[in-house]
């Protein structure tokens, strides 16, 4: 796709230095780089996608995946959705090798925090915020989900504490939901991905952190006032246990919340059938569905 840049430079929000970077895509305009918080000498940014035409009310979190150790804000596959008029910040977090949770979940919530207080001035209509990730994107925005207001894990990065980091509905994409059953279910090429990812993420085996691991576990986390849920995963992903998103869709029944999970037969990890039309007609009717 082609697209047109032009460096807008540095500005002052609060404490924070702002560099834009300002584009118009051919169905969307983004504005890249914006830092939303900085931790010691990083700088967590996040890129916003606005549709052209009219705007909807809500605006979408992306969370990327990549093992918590790995991954961009750059990679957007659902910008499908901006073209059907969603706002969407694709956001940075701290990849595990620099910092171990919760600090991945502090970073999103923080990022929510701002995007909120500064509304206005980005041009947005922010009030309900809808989360969706993949992989461990997919975990993380279950997590950040089901978990508003929880006092560990909302933490203090970037400020803007008045400002709510609520969330009114998840979409999780072959993600995991709980860490303390997840090596179980592992097939033995996901061991040897999942279990190093798991050490560097919560700080040792799950077995080991038992404590952490639940709070790092969406199926632990979630009560009646949470958000509705749609998920998507592969019945043949070798990385993913399907059975994890299947642990928090009994959850969410055992509470009567709102939840859609949606298999995706002969899928695996990821690719393009997760976000062909379809699928991304499912998450716009989904996100249009949520009150």
């Amino acid at each position: 796709m082609n697209k047109r840049c032009l460096k807008l430079g540095v500005s002052v929000v609060g404490a924070i230095f702002v560099a834009t970077v300002s584009c118009i895509a051919d169905d969307w305009n983004v504005e890249k780089d914006i830092t939303f918080a900085t931790i010691g000498d990083q700088a967590l940014a996040l890129d916003l996608y606005t549709p052209k035409n009219t705007m909807r009310d809500g605006l979408i979190v992306w969370i990327h995946g990549g093992a918590w150790r790995r991954g961009s804000r750059e990679n957007v596959p659902i910008l499908d959705l901006v073209k059907r008029g969603w706002a969407l910040a694709s956001v940075d977090y701290r990849l595990s090798g620099t910092a171990r949770f919760p600090a991945q979940i502090h970073d999103i919530k923080a990022a929510i925090r701002y995007l909120r207080t500064h509304e206005g001035r980005l041009g947005l209509k922010a009030e309900r915020v809808f989360i969706v990730g993949s992989s461990a994107g997919g975990h993380l925005a279950a997590l950040a989900g089901v978990t508003n207001g929880h006092d560990k894990l909302e933490g203090d990065v970037g400020g803007n504490r008045h400002a709510s980091s609520g969330i009114q509905g998840i979409i999780s994409l072959y993600g995991a939901s709980n860490l303390t059953t997840i090596l179980d279910q592992s097939t033995p090429h996901g061991l040897s991905v999942r279990v190093p990812a798991l050490e560097l993420f919560i700080g040792g085996h799950p077995d080991e952190v038992s404590e952490v691991a639940r709070l790092a576990s969406p199926v632990f986390n979630v009560d009646r006032d949470d958000p509705p849920l749609l998920m998507i995963h592969g019945d043949q992903d070798p990385q993913m246990p399907i059975n994890q998103s299947i642990e928090l869709l009994g959850r969410y029944e055992s509470l009567g919340l709102d939840v859609t999970f949606v298999p995706l037969y002969g899928g695996k990890h990821g690719g393009a059938p997760f976000y062909d039309d379809e699928r991304m007609e499912l998450m716009h009717q989904f996100l249009m569905g949520v009150r």
